[in-house]
């Protein structure tokens, strides 16, 4: 049983670690998870359980002057990816637009340009 769930979660590293290849090489990507703002993100990544954290986020926060200012990325496996300015406003956009008040999850199709994802398209997941 060990052995058995000790392959799951090599295969699962495996497949997540391809994925971030594949973005920090350009190639569309699509990601699931946490949008924060750029403001705040330092402060959920010092967090012992980031993506907890990250799911903790308030929109009410994400949408103040400041933090929207900032930009917006996504925390996908603990990582923030941070948004080009389009993914900024469409982020922005879809976070006005969700009933959520925590726990903001989206699914982000893009691909990375100059240390940033140029996002194409941003919906809720569930």
């Amino acid at each position: 049983m060990l052995k058995k769930n000790l392959s799951l979660v090599i295969a699962l590293a495996i497949v997540m670690s391809l994925a971030i290849v594949a973005l920090a090489q350009g190639g569309k990507q699509t990601m699931v998870g946490y949008v924060v703002d750029k403001a705040c993100s330092a402060r959920v990544s010092k967090k012992e359980n980031v993506q907890e954290a990250a799911s903790a986020h308030t929109k009410g926060c994400a949408l103040m002057e400041g933090c929207a200012k900032s930009g917006y990325g996504v925390f996908v496996d603990g990582k923030y990816y941070e948004f080009d300015e389009k993914g900024t406003e469409m982020a922005k956009a879809a976070i006005e637009k969700t009933s959520k008040t925590t726990g903001l999850k989206f699914k982000v199709v893009g691909t990375m340009k100059d240390g940033k994802v140029a996002v194409e398209s941003i919906t809720e997941a569930e």
